[in-house]
This record gives C-alpha cells, structure tokens and sequence, in this order.
C-alpha cells in the first residue's frame, strides 16, 4: 500500500520576526523545510504535496521539483490546510503522513516507526506524541482508561484536568488517505481561535467508531516546532550534537564538540583531529589524517590528507594532501593548492593554482594567478590584478623566485627558473632564467645627513 505525504509550510511565522518564511530559516546548514523532506524521504512516498502560501515562490525554490505543490491563500489552521491536497490524493489507496514543515529534527527512523505502527495496529489514524517535561502551548493527548486515545484537545480549549497531561501531539500524523479527506468535510471553526484543526477529524473517528491509536516518541527533542528564534537555536543546538556524535562514531577526534559547529553535509574521513571553534559549513570534504586548528572556518571546500589548517578561512577552494595553511591565512574563491604547498600567516589567495611545493610564508597577495611548482614568494609579494574595471593573470613558472617586496603588475608573464629582485615593480614579461630588477637606482649623499636637523637628544631627568 502506498505511502503519501503532506507538508505542511505555508505559514509566516510571525513570532520568527521574519521576511523569510518560517520554514526557510536553516539548521545546520539546510532550510528546516529541507530537514523534513530528507526525513520523509526515509517513507518513499509516491507522491509528496506541500502546502504552500506566505512567499510561495522562495519556498518552490527550495523544493526544486521535489514535490507537488498547492497553495494556501488564507491560512485558516492546520484542517484548512490539508483539505488544499484533496485534488491530489483524495482519491487515493493508502496512508498519508501528514507533518508539519518546522520540524526539522523529526527523523526519518521514527517515521517510519510511526508508519509501520500504524499499519500494524489496523488504525485509521495515528498520532506521533512525546512525553513533555512543559507541555505548555501544546495540544494534549487524551487516553481512556484502557489507554485507548479519545481525542486531542488544545491548549486554550483544555480543561484545568487536561492542562496537567504530559503526553502531548507532535503535530504529525498518519491517516488512512480516503477517510482522511472524508472527514475533513465535517470539520468546523467552532474553537478558541475560530480555525479548521486538524486534530478534530480525531473526535469524528472516534464518533464513528473507528480505531485511533498513538505512537510515543523515544526522543522528546525530534518533537521540536519551531516557531521562534529562541526554538531556532535549540534545533541548531540539538542538531550539532547529532552532526559531532555521528563523525566521532567514526573516528573523528573533538578535542571540544561542543564549541564545533559543522553543517549537515560536510563529510569527514577517520583520523581527522579538530580543535574548539572550527566551522565547517556547505559541501565541504575533509580527509583522513587533516588537522584543523582552533578559529579555522571553512565553507564549500575540499581538503586532502595530511593538511594542517591553522586558524584559517576556506571559501570554495581545493587543498591537495600535506598542505599547511596559515595561521590567519584566507583562500578565497577558486584557489587551488597542490600537495606540499604552504601559505602562511597573512596570506591571501584568490581565484589562483598554485603547483607542488610551492611557499608563500607571509604578508602576501595572489590573485587570479597561474602559479608553477617550488616557486618561492618573498614577504610582501603582491600580484597586481585589477585596474579598477578588468581583472589579468599573472603567469609564473617552476622554481620561480620572486623577491620581497615584488609588485607583480598584470597581465604578467614570468619563465621558469627566474628571479625577481626584491622591491621590484614588475611590468614586463621575464623571461625563463632571468634576473628582474624593476625598482629605483639607489643613491648615496655622502655628509648630506649633517645639514638635516635631527631629534633633539633626550635631556636628562637630573
């Protein structure tokens, strides 16, 4: 029989204090609404509808075809919403998962613990519930003295009974997908806030003498709505220990998890050591045998075994195995370090390859450059690209010397085997083993030194 799901996202979420829609605000990495179709994922539904209104258009970007679209243009309560499906599903054979799209730490395992209870407790729907240490705010589950659900009652409707049950409504669901949108018929806005709810088509189940059952969740936090930026940040939380407890299973060392933020998608090989405060955001790769140091930040970046990242920022770029990099260096965009390279402090690449062995130690700028193997650059080497409305290249062979201080003026040209002499202005092409001196002719004033006044001697205290 098959599986159908049902997102839920078309609300604001005012309480967000947001332009963005609620469920586009990521956690670790990926908007919340993406979290939930991974997890739904784990159901293979045949068909998967969200319900869409507030933006409508940035929320079908994330989506990217991965789902079946309506739209809510009135959001009347979580009832009003699904009845927006009927037109793609009523009709169906099977059961439907109905989920709300600001859960993003719901997972797919309990998911598909929740379906196959259903199914094997014969229900025509099923509840997803918790067990709350606070169940302020939420709607509460309310079982018969054999333990049998009678109905879901919300918070502002609950009785001062009701108030003091723990087991609340996760806000998930399963139905039997025909009599789901049955009952949806008979659903009114007779409540506290005067909306369609969802949970009504419970107490219409159990009018008719059909079976509603409830599957507890293990984990009280996959419960988690999000609806503020106080719950954003819980979710985040929650989530990085997820991320850091499943790397450290396979054999990556912390030497502080919890002051380690690393998205949902980076990969990470054994053997890896990582200090407190690194970030490793996007779809970066980290091989084995890397170590990254305390402050390193890395985004959408591969980098190979053996590395050293001392204190650092990546940004889209590639690092071969045994690199070092840094401290405070910052490879940005489009920058490609072969094996054995090493940039180091004050540093900054940009749109450049740089080939085996080669070494930038310090205080240096390379940009949009083209650069050979064991090439040496002296401090203070600048690599001049940009006119103001054009970008060039600088072309620099193998075993290249460029002396401190050199100002490498684009488009540039320099063979194999040159040298630039230190504080030079290099305008021209060098050719292969040559010597470059582009600076000023020094000039010596034997004696001249005596006409200047100098700094009166410092008169003593006495």
């Amino acid at each position: 029989m098959n599986n159908y799901a049902i997102i839920l996202a078309a609300g604001k979420g005012t309480r967000m204090k947001s332009d963005l829609p609620k469920v586009l605000h990521k956690v670790s990495g990926i908007t919340m609404l993406e979290h939930v179709f991974r997890s739904v994922s784990a159901l293979n539904p045949a068909k998967n509808v969200t319900v869409i209104g507030h933006k409508a258009e940035l929320v079908k970007q994330v989506l990217a075809g991965q789902s079946d679209v309506v739209l809510q243009t009135e959001q009347l309560g979580t009832g009003h919403a699904v009845m927006m499906a009927e037109e793609l599903l009523a009709d169906q054979d099977g059961q439907t998962l109905v989920i709300a799209g600001d859960t993003p730490l719901i997972t797919g395992e309990s998911l598909q613990n929740l379906v196959a209870y259903h199914r094997s407790h014969k229900n025509v729907a099923t509840i997803l519930t918790a067990e709350a240490v606070d169940p302020f705010g939420y709607g509460r589950i309310i079982r018969n003295q054999n333990g049998e659900v009678t109905k879901i009652v919300e918070q502002k409707d609950a009785s001062d009974f009701e108030q003091q049950v723990k087991e609340i409504n996760t806000g998930t669901y399963v139905f039997d997908n025909k009599r789901l949108f049955e009952a949806l018929k008979k659903i009114n806005t007779d409540n506290a806030q005067g909306e369609y709810y969802l949970t009504d088509v419970i107490s219409i189940f159990k009018e008719a003498g059909e079976k509603v059952g409830a599957y507890k969740l293990l984990d009280f936090d996959e419960s988690l709505g999000v609806n503020d930026r106080l719950a954003l940040a819980t979710a985040e939380k929650v989530m990085r220990q997820r991320i850091n407890r499943g790397h450290m299973l396979k054999g990556v060392t912390f030497t502080n998890p919890e002051a380690t933020y690393i998205d949902i998608d980076v990969t990470i090989e054994p053997d890896v050591v990582i200090d407190a405060n690194v970030t490793l955001k996007g779809q970066t790769t980290i091989a084995a045998g890397v170590h990254l140091t305390n402050g390193t930040y890395i985004v959408d970046s591969s980098i190979g075994p053996n590395a050293v990242i001392s204190n650092s920022t990546i940004e889209a770029s590639e690092v071969a195995n045994d690199v070092t990099v840094g401290p405070y260096a910052h490879l940005r965009p489009g920058s490609k370090l072969a094996e054995e390279v090493h940039v180091g402090n004050f540093v900054e690449v940009k749109g450049s390859s740089l080939g085996k062995g080669t070494k930038a130690g310090h205080l240096t700028y390379i940009g949009n450059a083209e650069v050979g193997h064991d090439v040496n650059f002296g401090a203070g080497t600048i690599t001049v690209n940009y006119d103001g409305k054009h970008k060039y290249l600088t072309k620099i062979g193998n075993h290249v010397f460029v002396g401190s201080n050199s100002t490498l003026i684009a488009p540039l040209e320099i063979g194999d085997n040159a040298l630039t002499a230190a504080g030079s202005s290099i305008t021209h092409d060098v050719p292969r083993d040559s010597v470059a001196i582009g600076r000023g002719r020094q000039v010596n004033k034997e004696g001249y030194a005596k006409t200047k006044p100098h700094h009166p001697e410092k008169k003593s205290d006495q």
